[in-house]
């Protein structure tokens, strides 16, 4: 999986939810605490900015 896959799936749920966690689970069959340390290393990544600099920024932010 791609930073930029890791930033869509992440624009599309920006809510932590139960259903979220499930759909982790389901397209990236993982665990949701694996998916966040990968969305964090995503967003701070040049392809991840350059790929959606909006929804990483959030990331980031988020994670301070």
């Amino acid at each position: 999986m791609t930073p930029g896959e890791l930033l869509e799936f992440e624009r599309a749920w920006p809510r932590h939810t139960g259903a979220k966690e499930e759909a982790i689970i389901r397209q990236f069959d993982m665990k949701p605490a694996r998916y966040y340390q990968l969305l964090h290393r995503a967003a701070g990544s040049l392809e991840g900015l350059a790929h959606d600099p909006f929804t990483a920024r959030r990331v980031l932010r988020s994670a301070a």
